[in-house]
Parts: structure tokens; C-alpha cells; sequence
């Protein structure tokens, strides 16, 4: 049995970004809980050489909508990447989700060897689309999305495991 490229993105994808929005919520009632504003929250690094939690969210929507994107050949959505609440973080995650849920499988399957460019400043990377995928796109998302639960976590909104898998 195979796995198709789009079952190992957009499903997935959508499934955590999803939990993210939990996360989110409940953060929001923990800010309220303890009369903590909650753009401390957001604005938390685990080091301080590390992005803000609100970046950390910011980059993982775009990872899964520019790999989403890249593969199915379509404009890449710009967002502003002005959120810093937790209601514009949520608002912003479930905007992606609803982008990604537009790709079809038909769009993304058979994308194994499509030729992937990306440019950051002067530097181009190239890529296929498999090792874009598995290599840079799913490691990047889920680094994020980690790094984002442990802020919250260190914080002491009360999340575990089970919020951050959800049920896959």
C-alpha cells in the first residue's frame, strides 16, 4: 500500500492545525483564569534568540499553505502577518485550514518529482516534490507547531499531549 502525497499533507495538516485551535482556546481561558493579558502569552519565547509564540504559529500556517500551494500549482495565499491575539491567531489558523481544504487530492497526488523552487533573500533552494514534502515542509510545520505548544505549556495553560494530537 502507498500513501498519497495529499494524505500526507493536507489531512494532516488540517488535523493539527485544528488542535492548535483548541490549544488556542484554551490558552485564552487560562489567560482569563489567572487575569493575565493575553498578548503576554503570545508574546512569550522559550530563549530569548527564539520567535515569539505568535510567530510560531504565523510560520506554521505558511509552511502548510505554501507547501499545499506549491504542490497543487496555485497562488500561494499572502496573509498580512499582523496577528498577535489569540483570537487573530485562531482566526489566521482556521483561514488556512479553509485554504487547504480548497486543494483536491487530484491537485496534489503524482506531485512526487514536480520540481520545487524556493527563494529566501538572494538563496534558492530547489527541491522535488516528495523531499519538499518530507524534508522541509513537514519537519518545518511540526517544529512550529511544537515550539508554540511548549511556550504555552512553560506558561502554564494546561495542555498535553492529547491536545496536541488530537485524534489523528
Amino acid at each position: 500500500m502507498t500513501i498519497s502525497m495529499y494524505q500526507a499533507s493536507v489531512p494532516r495538516f488540517v488535523n493539527i492545525l485544528g488542535n492548535v485551535s483548541n490549544i488556542l482556546d484554551k490558552a485564552q481561558a487560562h489567560a482569563e483564569a489567572k487575569k493575565i493579558d493575553p498578548l503576554i502569552l503570545t508574546s512569550c519565547r522559550l530563549f530569548p534568540d527564539m520567535l515569539p509564540m505568535y510567530t510560531q504559529i504565523i510560520i506554521a500556517c505558511d509552511t502548510a499553505k505554501g507547501l499545499v500551494a506549491r504542490l497543487a500549482g496555485v497562488e500561494i495565499p499572502v496573509y498580512e502577518d499582523n496577528e498577535k491575539s489569540l483570537v487573530e491567531l485562531k482566526a489566521r489558523v482556521a483561514k488556512t485550514i479553509a485554504f487547504i481544504q480548497t486543494i483536491s487530492a487530484a491537485q496534489i497526488d503524482g506531485t512526487e518529482d514536480k520540481e520545487i523552487i524556493t527563494k529566501r533573500g538572494d538563496k534558492e533552494t530547489h527541491y522535488k516534490g516528495m523531499q519538499f514534502l518530507l524534508g522541509h515542509a513537514i519537519p518545518n510545520f511540526y517544529f512550529h507547531i511544537t515550539a508554540a505548544y511548549s511556550i504555552l505549556r512553560h506558561n502554564g495553560v494546561e495542555i498535553g499531549k492529547r491536545d496536541f494530537l488530537g485524534n489523528p
